[in-house]
């Protein structure tokens, strides 16, 4: 029977129940009492209907780099096979289908010298992604992803499809941005691109046994007081483990860099880096100007599926000594392998917008990600994250890694209350689930 014949409904017991559950995060697993494999806008109205009518929760998943919670003992609707882009070069506008990668808008958007507002990794799937905020590797010129939304096609806990713009419906189209996982199936969106054909960027590496990595923490701090909102940047802190599996130059090392995107010419991004270049001997340079559709290669995300868990903080001050104390926590003589990334804030990402993505005074955003247990992995990273107290104002919501099932934080409580106005007024049995 071929891919295209088979029944797309599928139970725990049928053969390409496991395989359609497979995502990038295979930390930890689902068990959906039903599939509901999507291929239009109509089968997901089909299985939001089936939902409400057995009163069983609904899960979303594309590309699983984030799993839903919700769909435990209830409907999990995939959306991989609604893979449809189509560029509009005069509106530098996109629209994409539910289950599309940002790889895939990226080489849509490319020969009209047009780029999307995508982030680190290109296999993420770019609604969910802009449904949490979208913080992406240009957001200091340009804001979050989800700023840039034009119109939502959306699947109500009704089981209607609903057309959502800033005019037609303010108030969903506010809560969407930012927090659309609990109010609905997006099944299409329609987004702005910008006028991005090459950028200035790549990574600048250390090695954290030979330079100081709190020493580098506060000249990257410093450096980027100084820079311009056409710079976006990111300082991160990887202990590689010492396995066959890993390439020769990084095995058992200690890797510090400093991530950079910048959309000036090449000469103006040599000037900008030359202060951080002139830290201590380089580890890696691959700092360049590149094409926008290599714009991947600048943090070099792993691009297979593993088991990861971690968290964030968007801090309003980055307290160096503070941060010092999480990197010494996770360093090599970790138990077990944690990254550190700190994204420098600010800039347009700064300015208010109708949406509900909270935070935007933050200056940086922390994140933690470690391998291991989902417990163990918590025990390691709460003194962490209990360092940063005194300067955090909040979680994001697309970096809760397998800590999804703590919500306090993910919003300020002004925002907290007015999306659960709107998601008592939209899905009152509450069928979509954090």
């Amino acid at each position: 029977m071929n891919h295209h014949t088979q029944p797309l409904t599928l139970h725990p017991t049928d053969p390409g129940y496991e395989d359609e559950l497979a995502g990038f995060q295979t930390g930890f697993t689902q068990r959906p009492a039903v599939i509901h494999g999507a291929r239009s806008a109509a089968d997901v109205i089909a299985a939001v209907r089936y939902a409400a009518a057995k009163g069983l929760p609904v899960g979303v998943q594309a590309t699983g780099h984030g799993l839903p919670g919700g769909s435990e003992g209830g409907v999990l609707i995939t959306t991989r096979r609604m893979d449809g882009v189509r560029v509009d070069p005069e509106a530098r506008t996109v629209r994409v289908q539910a289950g599309v990668r940002w790889a895939q808008v990226v080489a849509a958007a490319e020969p009209h010298g047009l780029a999307p507002l995508n982030g680190s990794a290109p296999g993420v799937g770019a609604v969910s992604y802009t449904l949490g905020g979208g913080l992406g590797i240009l957001a200091r010129e340009f804001g979050y992803a989800a700023d840039h939304v034009r119109r939502l096609d959306l699947v109500t806990a009704d089981g209607q499809l609903r057309r959502v713009t800033r005019e037609s419906e303010p108030e969903l189209y506010w809560a969407l941005l930012g927090a659309g996982h609990v109010l609905g199936v997006v099944t299409e969106l329609e987004i702005d691109l910008v006028p991005v054909r090459t950028l200035y960027g790549g990574s600048l590496a250390f090695d954290g046994r030979e330079v100081d990595p709190t020493a580098l923490l506060r000249a990257y701090e410093e450096w980027t007081r100084t820079v311009p909102d056409e710079l976006t940047s990111s300082f991160a802190a990887v202990p590689y483990p010492d396995i066959p599996a890993l390439p020769p130059h990084l095995r058992g090392r200690y890797v510090l860099s400093v991530r950079v995107a910048c959309t000036g010419s090449r000469a103006e991004g040599e000037q900008l880096v030359a202060p951080l270049r002139e830290f201590g001997p380089v580890l890696a340079d691959s700092l360049r100007e590149m094409p926008y559709s290599e714009s991947h290669t600048i943090h070099s995300d792993p691009p297979e599926p593993h088991a990861y868990y971690g968290d964030s903080a968007v801090v309003s001050e980055l307290d160096v000594a503070r941060v010092g104390e999480v990197l010494s926590l996770a360093g090599p003589d970790a138990d077990g392998m944690c990254v550190v990334q700190v994204n420098h804030l600010g800039g347009a990402l700064a300015r208010p917008a109708p949406n509900s993505v909270p935070y935007r005074e933050g200056r940086f955003l922390v994140r933690l990600l470690a391998v291991g247990e989902r417990e163990a992995v918590r025990e390691r990273l709460d003194p962490a994250f209990a360092l940063l107290a005194p300067y955090t104002l909040g979680r994001t919501v697309n970096f809760a890694f397998g800590a999804g099932d703590r919500t306090e934080g993910l919003y300020d409580p002004k925002t907290r209350k007015r999306l659960a106005e709107i998601k008592s007024s939209y899905d009152p049995a509450n069928l979509f689930r954090r």
